[in-house]
């Protein structure tokens, strides 16, 4: 019986059977342990049937092994069926299981179903059908699948394993599942050894303290670092970066990003846009340059700020805000600049530093430093002051015959309903004022010196004003007073630097930035070769668990001045 059932498998798949005899590359599959042998001409016609008997049926085909309950060869066509208990093995690494199997002998395919499990090297993928390639060392399902590996488990509808570079490509539905947070996305690359993670189409990734939606993007899911690069958007704390790169990093706590960039604070309400910026979860701060803009609403209108560089410190309730190098802001009827610019929410008071000039309507106004206090109940502009060298001037829009001008040591104003209602000037105050009857004709040119003024102001006007304490002056007929003489000592029109729009915040030279280019959107790369550039490369910044100050370098551990700024560039195919 034995030499019966030998001949038989003889006959049906030629040369002897000895694994070690066959020619590496051969394209015939062999038969190891045929064990019981049988013909069913009407059901598998041409097919020899292959049952287990104490042991498995088991083939071989150019470098793997497949063990099964029962296998129907098709020797002819060099392809074979197989049922039950099936185990695919190649070389030490790859190893499938399943209920069935289709397996082509001359182009390396097998198709797997019923319960398909594949693993390597510490991965194991579940699914109901998978198509297994040999030749091109890829594996393919299209009916819902399942990768666990020793950080993440990854689901989706559709799905592609390279063997080599180790990359599962996942399309539709995608969901990763990790300890710390989730991930889901339309299409995804994966790759085993690194736990890399690019994305492609729309995703969001949701951790305990962050939320991250992009439609571009790379992430390490190890240590919870990556970028997006197209339609970025983080909610990090109590704030909301978008810009189109931006870089998230959850162990320094640090986001950054570059080009276009929205900051919202979703407490405050207030909103930085700039083409850099960086946010400091830790210490509440966030630091802004390149067409720097802090908008917030005060009276229902936005005020505007700009400097070279922007930062914001503090927790929501106690923020401030400081613009520092050449320095602007603007409200419909309040505007100014000075070289730096402090707001401290917690007191409410406007800083101006450093050759500060206001306008209120008309009214231009200077001095050593300036200050704007607002009301913090009512959100309203409550009060000024200017300290030392106050002077105000305003142009004569009745008779153009020159300009009105107050000056004194100290300058307190008092605000209602958003105008100047009142003005005080003290110590060593002087004024010059063309005064006119209600026929709008010039009447005469007050000029009087004394220890201080109070100026009642309506409709943006002096209204009425008070000489306190020893005047001493006079109205002068116009063609009594020269014209020399009516400036006092340190008159200086600045109305050409007037900032009358929300644009004129701006210079030239924020006006004509030149972006940064973004790698991977209009070119992208080739994400296979640096994946394997970043694997291999010990000091790569991903894989030293560090966090870029581009986004390939160490963040500063406080924020840099603008001279060590330097704008963040992705990289993702």
């Amino acid at each position: 019986m034995y030499f019966y059932r030998t001949f038989l498998i003889l006959l049906f798949l030629g040369p002897p059977c000895n694994a070690q005899e066959q020619p590496q590359e051969s394209k015939e599959i062999n038969i190891v342990h045929g064990a019981n042998f049988t013909k069913d001409e009407t059901k598998y016609p041409g097919a020899s049937i292959f049952s287990k008997d104490d042991r498995q049926v088991q083939f071989q085909h150019q470098g793997a092994d497949i063990w099964c309950d029962i296998a129907i060869v098709y020797s002819k066509e060099n392809r074979l069926k197989a049922i039950g208990n099936i185990r695919l093995e190649q070389g030490d690494s790859i190893q499938m299981t399943s209920g069935k199997i289709d397996y082509d002998g001359n182009t390396k395919l097998a198709r797997a179903w019923e319960n398909v499990v594949l693993t390597n090297t510490g991965m194991t993928l579940k699914t109901d059908t998978l198509k297994l390639d040999r030749e091109k060392q890829e594996a393919f399902y299209n009916s819902g699948g399942t990768v666990i590996d020793s950080a993440n488990t990854l689901t989706s509808k559709i799905g592609t394993y390279f063997m080599v570079p180790k990359k599962f490509q996942f399309l539709d539905s995608v969901h990763i599942e990790n300890p710390e947070y989730t991930m889901d996305s339309e299409q995804l690359d994966y790759y085993k050894t690194s736990k890399n993670a690019y994305m492609y189409g729309p995703s969001t990734i949701t951790g305990e303290t962050y939320k991250i939606y992009c439609e571009r993007g790379f992430y390490d899911t190890k240590i919870e670092s990556g970028y997006g690069i197209k339609n970025t958007r983080i909610d990090y704390n109590n704030r909301i970066i978008e810009g189109d790169s931006v870089f998230f990093d959850k162990r320094t706590e640090f986001a950054s990003a570059t080009n276009h960039i929205k900051v919202t604070d979703t407490i405050n309400k207030g909103v930085i846009r700039a083409h850099y910026a960086e946010v400091f979860k830790a210490q509440d701060s966030v630091f802004a340059t390149k067409r720097a803009v802090s908008i917030s609403v005060v009276e229902n209108d936005s005020l505007y700020m700009h400097g070279d560089t922007l930062m914001i410190t503090g927790k929501p309730e106690e923020r401030v805000l400081r613009a520092f190098h050449n320095a602007k802001f603007y409200k419909k009827d309040l505007s100014g600049k000075c070289d730096s610019i402090r707001y401290d929410q917690q007191s409410g008071v406007t800083q101006l530093i450093k050759r500060p000039i206001i306008w209120n309507v008309e009214n231009q106004m200077t001095g050593d430093s300036i200050h704007l206090i607002l009301d913090k109940e009512t959100e309203k502009m409550d009060s000024l002051k200017v300290i030392n060298n106050a002077f105000i001037i305003s142009y004569d829009t009745i008779g153009k015959k020159g300009y009105n001008q107050a000056k004194g040591i100290n300058l307190y104003g008092k605000f209602e309903d958003n105008a100047l209602k009142t003005i005080d000037l003290v110590k060593n105050t002087e004024v010059i004022y063309f005064m006119y009857n209600d026929d709008d004709e010039l009447v005469g040119i007050d000029k009087t010196q004394c220890s201080a003024i109070r100026m009642t102001m309506a409709n943006n006007d002096i209204e009425n004003i008070t000489f306190i304490t020893n005047p001493d002056g006079d109205i002068f007929p116009e063609k009594d007073l020269p014209v020399e003489a009516r400036k006092l000592k340190g008159f200086i029109w600045r109305g050409d630097e007037r900032i009358r729009t929300k644009d004129d915040i701006f210079d030239d030279d924020d006006n004509n930035i030149q972006l940064v280019k973004i790698r991977g959107i209009d070119h992208p790369i080739d994400i296979d070769a640096e994946e394997e550039e970043r694997q291999n490369n010990e000091g790569d910044p991903v894989n030293k668990n560090t966090n870029p100050k581009s986004q390939t370098t160490n963040p500063p551990k406080n924020p840099p001045s603008k001279k060590d700024t330097k704008p963040k560039k992705a990289s993702v195919k």
